[in-house]
């Protein structure tokens, strides 16, 4: 009898027909040196550095006398779409937060985050008002906020100003790792908020609203994690449009993915999930 697997032939199955396949992303790298040596991760580590170079973050200052100088390393992740394939690299300078004073290199730390419960009151009214509702995402947040305390950190690994390789770096604005990060950047976006119209409410610090004659738009903000809705579309991208002018402001469209949460919405609402 002759057989397709004695003949070598393999039919697949049609009940898989329809699921695509693909390859797991590399995993991120271990260390500075290997991650320099690939090129997209070396090139991520240069956009961020760039970034940080272009929010004017620190100012190369001599190495003061006594002064707590803050160690810092690269993170690297692969920043991935919701099906798993790899969207981009990401490489992050962060300071390590643990090694600072209290009462020196920080003061306040508390920085409020949006509740759970005011997320679906929000949506139940965009919902039943027939809002659009989009999400934002806030390119390098913690960069944007200023620091009031004298914060020193180490240059970041790799990028080492041959010119001044003994100097450190006087932070102006602040970085990922500093315990009033947070906090800096929360009082940074709420302050330009309020400077466009926006209202922050008593029950949730973390719900800015505007309202002027007809026109009403909610914010919600969940550290760099933005869900705005609006009574229209114009009024909506104004106001992106207003942030934009102001931070590095990613328009993500309709909102479909938020803190771990997928979100549908079809006619008779938003339905949320989490897997």
């Amino acid at each position: 009898m002759i057989t397709r697997g004695r003949d070598g032939i393999r039919v697949p199955n049609p009940k898989y027909a329809h699921i695509a396949t693909t390859s797991s992303p590399t995993s991120p790298p271990t260390s500075v040196r290997a991650a320099l040596r690939d090129p997209e991760w070396a090139t991520a580590m240069k956009e961020e550095f760039n970034a940080l170079q272009d929010n004017g973050t620190w100012t190369l200052v001599p190495r003061p006398p006594n002064a707590n100088i803050i160690t810092g390393k690269w993170i690297f992740k692969n920043k991935l779409h919701p099906d798993g394939t790899l969207e981009w690299r990401k490489a992050r300078w962060v300071v390590r937060g643990f090694s600072q004073r209290p009462g020196v290199d920080f003061h306040q730390t508390f920085s409020p985050v949006v509740k759970p419960s005011t997320i679906r009151t929000v949506l139940h009214l965009a919902a039943t008002r027939q809002w659009p509702v989009h999400q934002l995402d806030v390119k390098n947040a913690f960069l944007h906020g200023d620091l009031a305390e004298k914060v020193y950190c180490h240059q970041p690994a790799g990028f080492v100003d041959t010119l001044h390789p003994d100097h450190v770096c006087l932070l102006v604005k602040s970085l990922y790792g500093l315990k009033q990060a947070p906090r800096a950047w929360f009082q940074r976006l709420g302050n330009y908020l309020r400077s466009i119209g926006f209202t922050s409410m008593g029950s949730d610090t973390s719900l800015f609203v505007y309202k002027q004659g007809d026109a009403m738009a909610y914010l919600l903000v969940y550290v760099d994690d933005i869900i705005l809705t609006a009574s229209t579309t114009s009024l909506l991208r104004h106001v992106v449009q207003q942030l934009c002018r102001e931070f590095a402001i990613m328009d993500l469209g309709d909102l479909h993915f938020f803190l771990g949460v997928q979100v549908r919405r079809d006619a008779s609402g938003f339905s949320l999930s989490q897997a």
